[in-house]
């Protein structure tokens, strides 16, 4: 009996299912980090020439009191103290609360009751400025003026308490990741100690995330210091008010002021021109707000990156007495609980006063039909403004984003990761007022473009792009390292890895950053102000780029709000106020199924 061998005749390989060249990555990977850095020296160059092209008495910026351009005297010492007073405020009042939330969201809910509470968190932090300032305008302002005696109730007090709001989302969340990024090793080494819940937060699990934390408050101070027209609305704008005791600095909170922000988002960059000593005293404060707002989110993201609980070691420290240890835990619980309960609360409760007061919102015609006169018809033309500028932004920040995203979480060095890192962060905390400035000058008055919806997109891109950069670098990181090994394993080049694994395997946690930066931009006001938008008179789709201004619904909240006391014009504020919310709320929802959908999913294929 033979056996007959089957053999198989020898096949040539498929030449065309092998990955093609992609020269293109490279140009468009390095043209995102390049984006990124020519942004940001964008705002600093053009601070850096108004400062040239008129003398600045440094000395004097930053030590007189008074700000008088009629009489040549420009200083911004109250404007530093206001921006320091609301800034401290808000901390104060939010880190308390922010992280006693954070630890009963970590710490003593199960995961199906605090992912609910953290999307509360989230909505929280989508909720654009401009509704922050229209809730303090109607709600805060009448609290302060009830309870200091003062007419009206703008003050640094009511700017302080609106910024504690909206730091505290930031706060809770960027603690939320640091306190689950401890290991649940060390968790179980000390409940085998026999320590308490409260006492196994302190000595072993405060210990490892405090420096994260830690990096949270300042990220929040960074947002409150760049805040501008949520302060503007309520802080009064009272330029040259310097207390000279203590007494005189209790007394200054209950009254308005001025901060570092608010005097950029007034009417004085536009009067002051493009030259001369007032508006190069104006761009000397851009340059020492950008500077504070740099220094602050440089210092937490580096507290951060060292703080990591990964990369520590625990030690336990029980420092306590066993008397009564189970009632201090028990009230330490309650505690937290109840702190945790005030962001839900006080989102219900915004809510609340948006749908009892923004009812018009949900009849249909207020979205279908255009504006009338002051405070008349709906807010069709706004959507559609809105809708075109987030629109445009998408498609312009996109690309950058993403491949900025790529060069930092693969290809870059260490060092030239982390200093592109720096650079994508100090440009998502600069104050946006600094990026309308900057865009009003360059696109509206050099190019000559003056209000154009294109360059409002264009002043909005630097808002998105840090956000798309941000989460596609830290998708990049997340790729297991047997995924890199068999790619390249096949022989697939650097280029050919980053089109056919990196970028399938990263878009969705990109997809989401784009979601939640145009979120976040479309209920920017303080860009639009100066180079895109106008109240009223402009066409719902404009016909050309050149003189093409658009109608928004975030500054046209705006123009309504400073109108507090004609009845028609409020209620216009809070219906447009909660088309807004509910325009960012499909986009924000949108992100959070899109993150719990692909959180933790590995691309395979």
């Amino acid at each position: 009996m033979t056996t007959k061998t089957l053999t198989r005749p020898p096949v040539a390989p498929e030449t065309g299912s092998r990955p093609r060249p992609s020269k293109w990555i490279w140009a468009w990977v390095y043209g995102g980090a390049l984006a990124v850095a020519a942004l940001i020296l964008t705002v600093v160059g053009y601070l850096t020439a108004g400062v040239t092209g008129g003398h600045v008495d440094w000395l004097d910026l930053l030590s007189e009191a008074s700000w008088s351009p009629a009489n040549s005297v420009y200083g911004g010492l109250a404007m530093i103290y206001g921006t320091a007073v609301v800034s401290v405020l808000a901390l104060v009042i939010a880190v308390p609360i922010s992280w006693a939330a954070a630890v009963a969201l970590s710490e003593y809910l199960p995961p199906r009751l605090a992912r609910p509470l953290r999307m509360c968190v989230e909505l929280l932090a989508a909720v654009p400025s401009i509704v922050y300032g229209l809730i303090g305008i109607m709600v805060v302002r009448p609290v302060i003026s009830h309870f200091a005696d003062v007419p009206g109730g703008d003050s640094l007090a009511a700017a302080g308490v609106v910024l504690a709001v909206m730091i505290t989302p930031t706060i809770v969340a960027v603690s939320v990741d640091a306190l689950a990024a401890v290991p649940d090793r060390v968790r179980e080494a000390a409940y085998s100690l026999g320590l308490t819940r409260r006492e196994v937060v302190r000595s072993a699990v405060l210990p490892l995330a405090r420096p994260a934390m830690r990096a949270a408050v300042l990220l929040g101070l960074a947002r409150a210091l760049g805040e501008a027209i949520a302060v503007f609305l309520v802080v009064g704008r009272a330029d040259g008010r310097l207390p000279t005791s203590f007494g005189g600095f209790l007394d200054s909170l209950a009254h308005p002021g001025q901060t570092l922000t608010t005097k950029l988002a007034g009417p004085e960059p536009v009067l002051a021109g493009t030259s001369g000593p007032h508006f190069a005293a104006l761009c000397g404060l851009g340059l020492i707000l950008l500077a504070l707002v740099a220094a602050a989110t440089v210092w937490g993201t580096r507290g951060s990156a060292r703080g990591s609980a990964a990369s520590r070691v625990p030690q336990y420290r029980f420092r306590g007495t066993p008397r009564m240890r189970v009632q201090r835990d028990r009230l330490v619980m309650t505690l937290r609980m109840g702190a945790l309960l005030l962001p839900s609360i006080l989102l219900v409760g915004m809510l609340a006063l948006l749908v009892t007061r923004g009812n018009s919102a949900f009849n249909p015609s207020f979205w279908f039909t255009p504006a009338t006169g002051a405070a008349g018809g709906g807010v069709s033309d706004q959507i559609v403004g809105t809708l075109l500028l987030i629109t445009t932004t998408a498609i312009l920040a996109l690309p950058l984003g993403f491949g900025a995203g790529i060069l930092i979480g693969i290809h870059a060095s260490e060092r030239t990761a982390r200093v592109l890192q720096t650079i994508t962060v100090v440009l998502g905390g600069a104050p946006t007022i600094l990026l309308g400035l900057a865009g009003f000058v360059i696109l509206s008055t050099t190019m000559g473009w003056g209000r154009s919806w294109l360059a409002g997109a264009i002043v909005l891109v630097p808002v998105v792009v840090p956000v798309i950069a941000l989460t596609s670098s830290a998708r990049v990181r997340s790729i297991p390292p047997e995924l890199t090994e068999s790619a390249l394993s096949l022989g697939l080049t650097r280029a050919q890895f980053i089109r056919s694994v990196v970028v399938p395997y990263t878009w969705p946690a990109t997809i989401t950053g784009l979601l939640l930066g145009l979120a976040r931009a479309a209920g920017e006001t303080a860009p639009l102000l100066f180079t895109a938008t106008v109240f009223f008179g402009a066409p719902a789709v404009p016909s050309g780029i050149v003189e093409a201004p658009v109608q928004a619904l975030p500054t046209h909240i705006f123009t309504l709000s400073q109108d507090s006391g004609d009845p028609q014009a409020v209620t216009q504020a809070w219906g447009s106020a909660m088309v807004l919310v509910l325009i960012t709320a499909v986009l924000l929802s949108a992100a959070v199924a899109l993150r719990n959908r692909f959180e933790g999913e590995r691309w395979t294929t």
